[in-house]
This record gives C-alpha cells, structure tokens and sequence, in this order.
C-alpha cells in the first residue's frame, strides 16, 4: 500500500493547497487576488501565507501604488515541493484506479 506520510503536510490543507496551485498557475498573486479566488478570511489567508513563507516555499513583495500592496509568488523550493507534491498524488491515483 502506499505510504501517505510522503504528502506534504505544509501543502495537503486545503487552503494551503489552493494558495500553492494558484501560484503554480502564474508568476504572482495579490494578497486580494488570493483572497476573491479562494474565498478565505483575511485571518486565515494570512496564517497560512505566513506558514508557507516561513517555511520558504513562498516570496512576498510589498510595493507602494496608490496604496500598499503585498504580492506573493513560489519561491524555487516551493515550486519543487509542489511538484513532488503532485508526483505523490499522482501515484496514489494509480493505486486506487487500477486499470485506468
């Protein structure tokens, strides 16, 4: 059987998964960009934002527009971890659907 504990945790939650294939998708994301797409709190986009930097698997930019604004992008580690993230996931699909 496969082994689960070879899924990233810091990545498996779904809000932390949502942010990790957003970034996947294109180069950067606002913080309000996120926010609409995923339909979080800003508590809880914040929290795991800062989780997934801490760990280094994302960059934040802060410039000054007309107002302060934060963007957020997949640091070179995070885009590794996501990629090997998916791999796993993909062999998981090939045990439960055997024949496919």
């Amino acid at each position: 059987m496969f082994d689960f504990d070879k899924l990233d945790k810091l990545i498996h939650e779904k809000g932390r998964l949502g942010i990790m294939t957003l970034l996947a998708a294109r180069p950067s994301w606002t913080f309000q960009d996120l926010k609409a797409e995923l339909e979080l709190s800003d508590g809880n986009l914040v929290t795991h934002l800062r989780t997934l930097h801490d760990n280094g698997y994302v960059a934040v930019t802060k410039e000054m527009f007309d107002r302060p604004q934060t963007s957020y992008a997949l640091t070179k580690k995070g885009r590794q971890q996501f990629e090997d993230y998916l791999t796993i996931l993909e062999q998981i699909l090939k045990v439960g659907r055997p024949g496919r």
